[in-house]
């Protein structure tokens, strides 16, 4: 019979710390995780598989090349069965292996081949953790979405004083126990995500749009798919991949995306409207290019749906998320929007900053509900997307008054 328990893979790296994560291998079994252990050559100096065997009940891995009694890749099933992934200690080494994609060992290796979060608690001497280099992979690290459970300060194994330290082994079992209940909280719902702007066409070749990237849009998209929802995307034009685990669907205009949108909302428990739709589009579309020497003095505009209140309006069980993208007065703008659309929640962020907002990978946004205001510092967008299907999933668990 299959073991339906959630799936934690430790990862242990080369460091006097090693030694800890005996103690969290235990507290996560403890908590009725099943654990599965992947050891760097290095780590094996300082703690035996063995021991990690004893007190998991489950095999150890340590090398590629290790034969299995069956047949499956092993980095690639331990991935696969991840539901969470940490890795306790984390060496300056493997932290900058897994910034830049290199796979040299079993560990390096399952870290780029899983799709489960990724939870990084570094330990290494105070120096190394300092150095820019190491201050630089570890941000790429959490621009795409690990979460860094921050190394104490205190004396070192070396005699060094600072930061440096593995954090509690606590603080690190706890970030597991957050991720995996997060990894699970959409299993069942239906999720629609809109993204990007939309292009209205004036001729085959111009059209009126934004500057929107989709980026935001994409990470909520795939961050509730991880965390076990079905996902539909709905995106205008963009050069992003399509995200993981959702079902994409592609439109150019604003007409279109309110009829994917509508033709899907009735089915879905949550709805975040992230795309920047344009509010006008050309009342007549040329069927060929104009030339230069024909254009027209003036574009007659005329105005397009207002698909967030549309779907405000209709009221229904969704949770309903909405976007607001000002220069001015953002709070106030906001607070407006939540009432005048029917939402639940609005995002709200300044886009008159160039270093944040559109095209970006960083923003600061506001959290606008009928509980109040909440700001989120500047973070990375995935994390943002997390941030937000936080307080979604809250509110989804909730008693709601539309």
């Amino acid at each position: 019979m299959p073991d339906t328990r959630t799936t934690i893979v430790v990862g242990v790296t080369g460091g006097i710390a090693a030694y800890k994560t005996c103690e969290l291998v235990r507290a996560l079994v403890r908590d009725g995780f099943r654990v599965k252990v992947v050891m760097t050559e290095a780590a094996t100096r300082f703690v035996s598989p063995l021991t990690f065997r004893t007190l998991s009940a489950e095999p150890v891995a340590v090398s590629l090349w290790a034969d299995e009694p069956d047949a499956k890749v092993h980095h690639v099933s331990l991935a696969e069965e991840a539901d969470v992934m940490v890795i306790a200690p984390c060496t300056a080494n493997v932290i900058a292996k897994i910034a830049h994609g290199r796979t040299d060992d079993m560990l390096t290796a399952t870290v780029l081949a899983t799709e489960a979060p990724l939870i990084v608690a570094p330990a290494m001497n105070v120096h190394m953790w300092r150095k820019d280099v190491t201050q630089r992979n570890v941000a790429a690290l959490k621009a795409r979405g690990a979460v860094i459970v921050e190394p104490g300060r205190g004396e070192l194994a070396c005699g060094d004083v600072g930061e440096g330290r593995l954090a509690p082994v606590e603080e690190i079992a706890e970030a597991v126990r957050t991720a995996a209940t997060r990894s699970r909280d959409l299993v069942g719902k239906h999720v629609l995500v809109t993204a990007g702007g939309t292009h209205e066409p004036i001729d085959p070749v111009r059209f009126i749009g934004n500057h929107s990237s989709g980026k935001t849009g994409f990470a909520i998209a795939e961050e509730a798919a991880r965390r076990g929802a079905r996902v539909f995307l709905v995106t205008g034009p963009t050069h992003l991949p399509d995200p993981f685990g959702c079902e994409v669907v592609r439109v150019q205009t604003a007409l279109q995306m309110r009829a994917a949108v509508l033709a899907r909302a009735d089915a879905c428990d949550l709805i975040v409207m992230s795309a920047a739709v344009a509010d006008f589009r050309p009342a007549a579309a040329a069927s060929e290019k104009i030339k230069k020497a024909d254009a027209p003095g003036a574009i007659s505009l005329e105005r397009n749906p207002d698909i967030l209140a549309e779907l405000g309006s209709r009221g229904g069980k969704a949770v309903l998320v909405g976007f607001a993208a000002e220069t001015s007065d953002v709070e106030a703008n906001a607070k407006t929007k939540l009432e005048a659309k029917g939402c639940d929640m609005i995002v709200a962020n300044d886009v008159s900053d160039p270093e944040l907002g559109f095209g970006t990978e960083d923003n600061r946004v506001l959290l606008v509900s009928r509980d109040g205001v909440e700001r989120l510092g500047m973070m990375p967008k995935k994390q943002i997307a997390r941030e937000i299907l936080n307080r979604a999933a809250a509110l989804l668990g909730s008693e709601r008054a539309r």
